[in-house]
């Protein structure tokens, strides 16, 4: 029963330190969560908490606050999120569903992010290498040149010319786009090398220059499309909270913009849906006091990206993991129709 009751002391102390900022008492801790037992057996607890490393004494005479290994008990043992209201939930699907590309989903996801739980929002854009192709269109511009448009199932759209010598003749630009519809859609960059050098050798000699030329700029464009890349919002948000930074603010808003800081971060959360790292967790001297909610978004497992919110350690765990998961949910929705 101890045992129970002093998880719930844990609970109860990193709730009002969230919400307050200040270190917790006993007292208060009585008066405000009806623990139905009296202060010096709060104390006896929180004593035994102190000592097995959940919480700490700022200074002499003061309350207590969370430790990382206290959040991360504290995570552990969420059963439940905290629930967007109705509001917030339309507000997330009206304004996700009005995007017209996936430059505008992203910059609006990451807004959304940001204001929904008032921490920096990184999302991670959908590099080629992560998704699939969904469509490739071929549109003769003149007669020495063509457009390839290329479509993934991310919803990201890539275009690029390509110059012929010989006239673009309509029938094998149709012909071409079918076979090469047929012999990509669906598949993932690694896969394609072969197949699409397979491809010339099904169309006439004549035509081969044109085939190979555009085989060559798609493969071209994949491989260079394939870089990592993060879009943040929010950063202001790091310096209302700067109290919450005892050392300086500084080593985070670096690590921020090391951009490979927060996709190698992204990267060992893979195996998680929802993951939580919790400031020495993250194994980056800037970001030691400070946690990342991540996870991971797309129609198929385990997804094509990643998104997530930044903050001090002192976060509302239930109410930025439950905005996490919404938004990576709708942001699913909308990639995947």
């Amino acid at each position: 029963m101890s045992e129970d009751r002093r998880l719930h002391v844990l609970q109860a102390i990193v709730k009002d330190y969230v919400e307050t900022r200040e270190p917790v008492g006993s007292r208060v801790l009585v008066e405000r969560h009806a623990l139905d037992v009296s202060p010096a057996t709060i104390r006896n607890d929180m004593a035994a908490l102190e000592e097995q490393g959940y919480i700490a004494q700022p200074h002499t005479s003061a309350g207590r606050i969370p430790t990382d290994k206290g959040y991360r008990l504290f995570v552990d043992q969420i059963d439940t999120v905290k629930p967007l209201s109705p509001a917030e939930r339309r507000a997330i699907q009206n304004l996700l569903e009005d995007a017209v590309d996936l430059d505008d989903v992203v910059d609006r996801t990451v807004r959304l992010l940001a204001q929904l739980t008032h921490q920096v929002a990184v999302v991670q854009y959908p590099s080629l290498s992560r998704t699939a192709l969904r469509h490739l269109e071929l549109v003769p511009l003149s007669p020495h040149r063509l457009l390839v448009v290329i479509i993934t199932d991310a919803g990201r759209v890539e275009q690029r010319t390509v110059e012929t010598a010989a006239e673009v003749d309509q029938a094998v630009v149709a012909e071409l786009r079918a076979r090469l519809n047929v012999v990509c859609a669906g598949r993932r960059v690694e896969a394609l090398t072969q197949p699409l050098a397979d491809l010339a050798a099904e169309f006439a000699p004549a035509h081969r220059p044109l085939v190979e030329a555009v085989a060559a700029e798609l493969l071209q464009t994949l491989r260079q499309e394939t870089q990592e890349r993060i879009v943040m919002a929010g950063t202001a948000n790091l310096a209302r909270s700067d109290v919450d930074f005892p050392r300086t603010i500084g080593p985070v808003l670096e690590a921020l913009e090391e951009q490979v800081v927060l996709l190698r971060l992204f990267a060992e959360m893979e195996e998680d849906p929802i993951a939580v790292r919790i400031g020495s967790e993250n194994h980056h001297e800037g970001l030691t006091e400070a946690s990342i909610v991540a996870s991971a978004y797309g129609a198929r497992p385990p997804g094509i990206a990643r998104l997530g919110v930044l903050g001090p350690t002192r976060m509302d765990y239930p109410g930025a993991i439950g905005a996490v998961r919404a938004v990576a949910r709708y942001l699913s929705r909308i990639l995947g129709g």
